[in-house]
């Protein structure tokens, strides 16, 4: 068992009465409770991690947190979970790790554990429980709003935990502030606190996704839960990250943050190296070198801001054994002799980056600020303030103050930049420090991808001038830690190679972007070669930063699906009558997640047999069908008449109330989007339908085009798919049935127009909504109650219908009927390039009023002669049936191809067959078909191609049924 030989003999916040022990690599260690994996392993004298993900070269632990770019493990165990940063992993007894060289390692093994996700609403939302955090959450709660706090650390915080022991708050110790906060908050009725778990992505109207890491003693509770958060306000507490300086080999093992030194101390009670080495470019790292050597160690204080740098870290392989030091210009360049001081450790501050990200997915405003030395946000996104480092406000108080501010009212809280900065102190701009060989490649800005100072200026050498082309060209940022450590180092590098014209032909349009500079002149060298900077550098603001996405840290794809795995991947909604369905056999098919009859056998009938017999029944008798699966919507507002007006392609701002429209919506290239039969229930609501298939699709739409193009409307959206249950009564007897089951509705061809609709109550009782509506060009009436009644109405519908035979049918009998109709079915006579006119449906395109899609009818492509239309193609053998997609070709246009093989040269095609089916109406085989100047080719013979195989095949009209429909009204 490795000693803890660098555990102090005192101090920290870890539970030294609870001894854990571990094991990395095979090698046994020790720590306690309340250790992280990194503070355990330091704990026992070693630094050194694993290598480099390229360069094989040795890493150490250079962080406290979860911008660790080398410190990776992989968990064995149940799940083997690769690519941890051991800088935040809590250390649990009895763990299994392994080092891992920045490539993990897929668990080929089957996942059992449980994910779980939970939609919550709250008041507040206060993610970070730093200082700030927990002064905000804690003013909030006395308020009596509802609180939620997150924090991703396994303990609340933040800085807190790290403060020397004469920091204070109101009097108070830093640890009786943070415990005496912690047990009011844990306490208070009206807040949660949630530790261990992580805000990852921030979007529209303060939607906030988290994923917690549970600690649960219940077996059957779930490994991580997925909180989907909606909150009437948002405080970001989330803290700042300090950065490093670029100088030669500051890869090394031993070289860390000065902060991560002070936590590893403070918090932990590690000592990460006894001879230290303080280099730093602010005032922050004088916390640490007060706990250095408070720990008993040995300090060396580097202040670049009074001329003196490191330009270079010697090591033997597994830490650091001395440094070079020598003094510099404020660009870093070395003006004097080198001077060589042992060292174990060095301990570097090249200044903070408020953690933007959360605010920036909002598309929050932020800027650089010279004396800050950092982009900092500014409170511009609705119903969310910041508060504490976020806001470059960097003293203990001062972060309280704002916190409770920001807590007790809406307002943003923060003192003046130029408030903040006085508190800060100095900031030298300082990004790099040239080596005394006067080489690039040692200097690593993002560790993790191994990617060096001379990357970027290989980059630029490119005309890479963007941030975001040149951390594409270069890799950096790109690693597991997201740019949280190499980000703004990068794109201070950048303020020092580009000038000039370069500098002023940088494109716009990057998060905290603006046009300020300053600074002084300097050079860059590459390989002894000095390559010039800019006359008067820029700041970082010129080029801002790179966008900022979710997942602000790593999330695994089990915790993202959840429950929706297996069988719950895609789970099966049936209908309310699906149990009658199975006992009168139907086969089912998946029309998106519904499980819809197919077609219902009887005795030892095939599909065929079944659809002849249900056909027949349709266009003879009486036929039944369960249409509930068809997407409902609600549409409710005063604007909702001119919306829909807008969205389909006929006029609807006239339609009487208690009449319904078929109306098709187009996307903006003028392409058939969807279509269904909206009904008028007054002058302010609607009752839209949609193909199954599309229902979510068509909200979403409506949403879309409601929210960002037209939000001045006053118009509302409810999906009430489920809400209803519907059944279609079909055929030359529906009147007959329909006025036995609703004796109180007039029926008649007089009493009940075609698209009308009627709210009656039926005879069971039950209140319907039954409309004259036909999908199969038949008499055709549809019933519609709530899903409760739903099977209990489809079955009193069919004991009124038996003395008429009445048939259930599916939905391949229904695509019989309407392809005899040419009433076309989105998505499968549609695929994406068809408009309305395409389908002969030139009618159904409103002149006189604007419509989305209705610009691109005048684009060339829209008006070619040759667009395919759809028409009707006749085998000549009446018994053959085409396959779905057979391609047509002109007969001439085969030469001598036998369909053997491969032509010697392409065919073109005319067109393709979208549908076909065998009609009982028509006593052949027939199909519709997509064709090149289908009109106009009606009569002609073209030849199908499918199978190896040839058939001829005759085009003709479309409407090959009752095309004066003359059956509609019975």
């Amino acid at each position: 068992m490795t000693a803890q030989n660098n555990r102090l003999a005192s101090g920290g916040v870890v539970n030294r009465d609870a001894s854990l022990s571990f094991t990395i690599d095979g090698q046994p260690f020790t720590g306690f409770e309340g250790d992280t994996v990194a503070s355990a392993f330091l704990a026992s004298g070693q630094v050194r991690v694993g290598n480099s993900i390229y360069l094989g070269r040795p890493r150490g632990v250079l962080s406290a947190g979860v911008e660790e770019p080398n410190a990776f493990v992989m968990v064995k165990g149940e799940h083997n979970e690769s690519m941890l940063p051991a800088t935040s992993l809590e250390l649990k007894d009895g763990m299994e790790l392994v080092f891992q060289d920045g490539l993990g390692d897929l668990d080929q093994r089957k996942d059992t554990a449980e994910y779980d996700k939970k939609h919550v609403f709250t008041d507040v939302l206060v993610i970070g429980a730093g200082p700030a955090g927990l002064a905000a959450a804690s003013a909030a709660a006395k308020t009596g709003q509802r609180v939620m706090l997150l924090e991703q650390d396994f303990a609340l915080g933040g800085d807190l935990l790290s403060a020397n022991a004469d920091e204070t708050v109101n009097g108070q110790s830093a640890a009786d502030y943070l415990a005496t906060v912690s047990a009011e908050l844990e306490a208070a009725a009206n807040v949660t606190v949630l530790t261990r778990t992580s805000a990852f992505g921030s979007y529209d109207n303060n939607f906030v996704i988290a994923l917690e890491k549970r600690v649960s003693q219940n077996p059957n509770a779930s490994r991580q839960r997925l909180w989907h958060i909606t909150a009437k306000r948002v405080v970001l507490a989330v803290g700042a990250m300090e950065r490093q300086i670029v100088f030669a080999n500051n890869d090394v093992p031993g070289v860390m943050l000065a902060s991560a030194v002070r936590t590893y101390i403070n918090r932990y009670g590690v000592l990460p190296g006894k001879n230290a080495v303080v280099f730093t470019t602010n005032d922050s790292a004088q916390a640490t070198v007060k706990a250095l050597e408070s720990a008993g160690a040995t300090v060396t204080v580097v202040d670049a801001r009074e001329g003196e740098g490191v330009v270079d870290v010697k090591s033997d392989g597994n830490r650091v054994t001395g440094v070079s030091i020598a003094p510099i210009n404020e660009l870093g360049d070395i003006t004097g002799d080198v001077r060589e001081v042992a060292a174990d450790l060095v301990a570097v501050s090249g200044g903070w980056s408020p953690t933007v990200n959360l605010h920036s997915q909002r598309q929050g405003v932020m800027h650089w600020n010279n004396e800050l030395a950092g982009f900092i946000p500014e409170p511009t996104v609705k119903n969310q303030t910041l508060a504490g480092a976020v806001n470059g406000t960097y003293s203990l108080e001062a972060s309280i103050a704002e916190g409770k501010a920001v807590g007790e009212t809406e307002a943003a809280s923060s003192s003046s930049i130029e408030e903040r900065a006085r508190i800060a102190g100095t900031t030298l701009q300082l990004w790099t420090v040239a080596s005394p060989s006067g080489e690039w490649d040692q200097h690593f800005v993002d560790p993790q991808r191994d990617n060096t100072a001379k990357d970027i200026l290989r980059a630029t050498g490119a005309g890479m001038l963007s941030v975001e082309h040149v951390k594409r060209y270069t890799s950096i940022s790109t690693g597991v830690d997201q740019g949280k450590i190499g980000g703004v180092n990068t794109i201070g590098i950048l303020t020092r190679l580009l000038k000039g014209e370069d500098a002023r032909a940088i494109a716009g349009g990057q998060p905290g972007q603006d046009s300020t500079g300053g600074g002084e002149s300097g050079s860059i060298n590459d390989g002894g070669e000095a390559v010039e900077a800019k006359p008067k550098p820029v700041a970082p603001g010129l080029f801002g930063t790179t966008t900022f996405r979710a997942p602000f840290t790593p999330v695994a794809f089990a915790a993202l699906a959840g429950r929706s795995i297996g069988e719950l991947y895609d789970p099966a909604r049936t209908t309310a009558a699906h149990s009658w369905h199975v006992a009168h056999g139907a086969k089912f098919e998946d029309v998106g997640q519904w499980k819809r009859p197919w077609f219902y056998p009887q005795g030892s009938e095939d599909m065929d047999q079944a659809v002849a017999r249900e056909c027949i029944a349709a266009r003879e008798s009486v036929a039944m069908m369960d249409a509930s699966t068809l997407g409902k919507i609600e549409i409710r507002g005063k604007d909702a008449a001119e919306f829909l007006n807008r969205m389909y392609t006929n006029p609807f701002l006239k339609l009487p109330v208690g009449k319904g429209r078929y109306g098709i919506m187009c996307s903006p290239d003028g392409m058939v989007f969807d279509d269904g039969v909206t009904l008028r229930l007054a002058e302010d609501r609607f009752f839209m339908t949609t193909t199954t298939g599309g229902a979510a699709k068509v909200l979403d739409w409506l949403e879309e085009w409601s929210q960002t193009e037209w939000p001045e409307l006053d118009v509302f959206f409810s999906s009430v798919t489920e809400q209803w249950a519907t059944t279609a009564v079909v055929g030359p007897k529906s009147r007959d049935v329909i006025a036995k089951v609703a004796p109180d509705l007039d029926v008649s061809k007089e009493g009940f127009g075609f698209m009308e609709f009627k709210e009656t109550v039926l005879a069971n009782g039950i209140p319907a909504r039954i409309c004259r509506i036909t999908f199969s060009g038949e008499l055709a009436f549809e019933v519609n109650v709530p899903t409760a009644y739903g099977l209990k109405v489809w079955e009193d519908i069919f004991a009124a219908g038996e003395e008429f035979n009445i048939t259930p049918y599916g939905t391949e009998t229904m695509h019989v009927l309407r392809a005899e109709k040419a009433y076309p079915i989105v998505g499968q006579d549609t695929d994406g390039t068809v408009t309305p006119q395409d389908l002969n449906m030139d009618w159904i395109v409103g002149k006189n009023k604007e419509f989305v899609g209705k610009r691109s009818f005048s684009r060339l492509s829209h008006t070619d002669t040759v667009r395919k239309q759809l028409v009707s193609v006749l085998p000549l053998d009446k018994s053959l049936r085409l396959p779905e997609g057979t391609q047509i070709v002109r007969k001439e246009d085969l030469g001598d191809y036998d369909g053997t093989g491969l032509p010697s040269a392409p065919i073109p095609m005319v067109g393709h067959v979208t549908s076909s089916y065998h009609s009982q109406a028509l006593g052949r085989s027939f199909g519709l078909a997509l064709l090149k100047d289908g009109l106009n080719l009606i009569g002609t013979q073209l030849v199908a191609s499918f199978e190896g195989r040839f058939a001829d095949v005759e085009v003709g009209n479309t409407v090959l049924f009752d095309p004066e429909g003359a059956r509609r009204d019975g």
